[in-house]
């Protein structure tokens, strides 16, 4: 009679040292099909309607072309530290390594923009109004940065687990072909 027998046990130090893996063991949480379609588009939507309505503010304020340009700046780091989080600790917690360096770059990132937004809105010469409009577009523009990353990373995953031929041509982002 054959039994079963148990999953051999994930080591707690690495080969030839006393002091833990460098890397977390990859999830063993169930596969998923991916973000619906509802999510996705709802995250896609909050970003395009977040980022836009801070530019579109920009674009009308009559502000300095260079404190316009600070603003401008702010979005474009924010946008990339919130990405930056998120696939950082995603990759942790997927077994990739991930230096402690680099997340907490990422994460000082975050931090900053958000501080250098809420400073230079805090000392603009702005109505109250007007900056809470610029702090509310720029957290919506943020968060949606982190939902869309997240969304692409799942239906990346979903991918890699359906069944079929992998030799079709990888999928291009939806606007790609509006350009051609």
């Amino acid at each position: 009679m054959i039994t079963p027998t148990a999953p051999a046990p994930v080591p707690t130090t690495a080969p030839g040292t006393s002091s833990p893996p460098a890397t977390a063991p990859p999830s063993t949480a169930p596969p998923t099909n991916g973000p619906t379609v509802a999510f996705a588009g709802a995250s896609w939507a909050a970003l395009l309607v977040g980022s836009a309505a801070y530019l579109i503010g920009l674009f009308n304020a009559s502000m300095p072309l260079a404190e316009k340009g600070y603003y401008l700046t702010l979005l474009l780091f924010g946008l990339f530290a919130a990405v930056s989080v998120q696939k950082a600790v995603r990759d942790r917690m997927e077994g990739v390594e991930v230096t402690a360096l680099y997340l907490g770059l990422a994460w000082t990132s975050v931090a900053a923009a958000l501080s250098l937004v809420t400073i230079g809105l805090w000392n603009a010469d702005l109505t109250r109004s007007e900056k809470g409009f610029y702090g509310m577009a720029f957290t919506l523009a943020m968060y949606a940065a982190v939902a869309v990353q997240k969304n692409v990373r799942d239906q990346a995953a979903a991918r890699r687990l359906e069944p079929g031929p992998r030799d079709e041509a990888p999928r291009r982002w939806p606007l790609s072909g509006l350009g051609d």
